[in-house]
C-alpha cells in the first residue's frame, strides 16, 4: 500500500491493484479539503454537522484527484447492514440513495464511493470479468460477513470466480483500539464458532475485536485467495484519518472509491 499526492490531496492506494491500468481506486486521507474543525478538512460525509456545500466541494476534489467525473458517483445510505447492491447507473442529483453497505458494478461509467471513520473499507476487483465492488464493514457487517455477500453478488451478476478476485482491506480501527462489550463478544463467537479466539483479543480487563482479520477470514472462506490488509489504525493516525472513537464522535468521514476505466 502506497501514499500518493495529487491536486493537493493525499491518497492511499493498494499494491495489489497497481498492475492494472484499467482500474481507478483510492482511499482519501483527511487533508486537502475545505471543512473546518472538527471535520478538518476533506470531510465527505453528510449528516455529521458539516455544511452540505463544503461536503460537495470535498467530494468534487476527491473525484478529480482520482480522475473521475463527479456525475459518475454511485453511493448508498450506509446503515450497518449486510446488504450489497448491483449498481447499474449513477445517482442523479437530488435522488435519495438506497440503503445498503456494499455495491458492485461492471459499468465503467460508475464510480463506487463510500464514507468511513473507523469501519472497514473493503475493495474488490475481478480483473478477468472486469467488475469491482466496495463494502463498508462495521462490527455488525463484519460479523454478518458482508464481504462474502459482496463476493456472492459479483458471482451472481458478473460470473466472477472467487479465486480470481483481488481484495484490499483499508485503514480502519485496529484491534488494539477496539474494545467491545459482552454482546459483541457473544455475537463474534456465534458468527465465527471455530475461529473466534483469533478475533477476540484480551487487553487487560477488556476484550478487543480484530475487524481486519474478521473480514479477511470471511473473504478466505468465500474463496478469495489474494487479500491485502493495510494494517493502518484510524484511531492511531487521526492526522491522516477520521476516527469516530479516536475523536469521541466529533469528526468527519473519509472517502474510498473504486471504478473501472474505459478501455
Amino acid at each position: 500500500m502506497t501514499f500518493h499526492a495529487n491536486l493537493g490531496l493525499r491518497l492511499y492506494r493498494f499494491d495489489v491493484f497497481s498492475p492494472y491500468t484499467g482500474l481507478a481506486h483510492a482511499v482519501f486521507c483527511r487533508q486537502g479539503g475545505v471543512s473546518p474543525s472538527p471535520w478538518e478538512s476533506l470531510n465527505v460525509g453528510g449528516g455529521v454537522g458539516d455544511e452540505a456545500a463544503r461536503v460537495v466541494e470535498n467530494r468534487q476534489r476527491a473525484l478529480r484527484a482520482a480522475g473521475r467525473p463527479l456525475e459518475s458517483i454511485a453511493d448508498v445510505w450506509q446503515v450497518h447492514s449486510a446488504e450489497v447492491l448491483v449498481m447499474g447507473a449513477p445517482r442523479t442529483a437530488g435522488e435519495r440513495p438506497p440503503q445498503a453497505d456494499g455495491m458492485v458494478t461492471d459499468n465503467p461509467q460508475l464510480t463506487l464511493f463510500m464514507r468511513f471513520a473507523d469501519c472497514v473499507p473493503v475493495l474488490l476487483f475481478d480483473p478477468r470479468r472486469r467488475a469491482v465492488g466496495i463494502v463498508h464493514a462495521g462490527w455488525k457487517g463484519s460479523l454478518a460477513r458482508i464481504v462474502a455477500r459482496g463476493v456472492t453478488r459479483m458471482q451472481e451478476a458478473f460470473g466472477t470466480r472467487a479465486h480470481d478476485l483481488l481484495a484490499a482491506i483499508g485503514p480502519s480501527i485496529g484491534p488494539d483500539h477496539y474494545p467491545v462489550g459482552p454482546q459483541v463478544v457473544e455475537e463474534t463467537r456465534r458468527a465465527f464458532p471455530d475461529e473466534h479466539a483469533e478475533l477476540l483479543i484480551p487487553r487487560g480487563e477488556e476484550t478487543c475485536l480484530d475487524l481486519w482479520q474478521a473480514n479477511a477470514l470471511a473473504l478466505r472462506q468465500a474463496g478469495v485467495q489474494t487479500i491485502e490488509i493495510a494494517g493502518l489504525c484510524t484511531a492511531c493516525n487521526t492526522n491522516d484519518w477520521f476516527s469516530h472513537r479516536g475523536e469521541h464522535g466529533q469528526t468527519g468521514r473519509f472517502g474510498a472509491l473504486i471504478a473501472l476505466r474505459e478501455e
